[in-house]
């Protein structure tokens, strides 16, 4: 399912390079309002008229796959290409998918929670692999991540992954709070802080009621 979904989402990103999304095109325009998360939208046909109201929902979804900028889907598939198969191998391929929607449905929600009243879609997997992310830390803490350090000099070395993901989720309650304040951010921190927090308590439903695996026995 992970190759199935880093399929996906590099598949959309070439249509959007067709549309000029390098160069900002009008049509490019209309693809991100068409298919990105809008807050005011969403809440207005959830909560106003209801005119559009599956229209709007569906954008939850359809903003998962719609990226930005070459760096904006490199970063994403490449946290998933390393964090996701491993909590795929734990849950199952289905179930992963319902994690991977649940985790950007949730980062999506509470992004819209905290910018009402904000026109500008909201596009990007970001939410739903900080999911990955967070069911990451409560499945594997003791993982070790291989992470590009520079300070003074520039060298690899490996940390554990706790302290890796800790250290990433500070930053984005940080830059949801600088957001706040500053009135606005072009990045959807608290899309992240929500997938990643709906990752944390969906893999310790797991871990708690996961079915037990079976022991083979191989003698009488």
């Amino acid at each position: 399912m992970v190759w199935v979904l880093l399929t996906l989402n590099i598949f959309v990103f070439a249509i959007e390079v067709m549309f000029g999304l390098l160069q900002r095109s009008p049509e490019w325009q209309m693809l991100v309002y068409r298919f990105g998360a809008r807050p005011v939208v969403i809440v207005d046909a959830v909560f106003g008229s209801g005119q559009g109201f599956l229209a709007a929902v569906l954008t939850l979804f359809s903003s998962m796959f719609v990226h930005g900028s070459i760096t904006h889907i490199g970063m994403n598939m490449l946290f998933l290409y390393i964090f996701a198969d491993n909590i795929e191998d734990e849950i199952g391929h289905v179930p992963f998918l319902g994690f991977y929607l649940l985790c950007g449905l949730a980062g999506a929600l509470l992004h819209i929670l905290f910018n009402l009243r904000s026109p500008a879609p909201m596009i990007g997997a970001s939410g739903a692999i900080s999911g990955v992310l967070g069911a990451y830390i409560i499945m594997f803490p003791r993982a070790r991540v291989l992470t590009l350090v520079v300070f003074f000099i520039i060298t690899m070395i490996e940390i554990p992954a706790y302290w890796f993901l800790a250290i990433w989720f500070g930053l984005q309650i940080f830059g949801g709070l600088g957001a706040l304040v500053g009135g606005g951010s072009g990045t959807a921190f608290w899309a992240h802080v929500g997938g990643f927090l709906m990752g944390v308590l969906l893999a310790r439903i797991w871990l708690r009621y996961r079915p037990r695996r079976q022991r083979i026995v191989w003698w009488q």
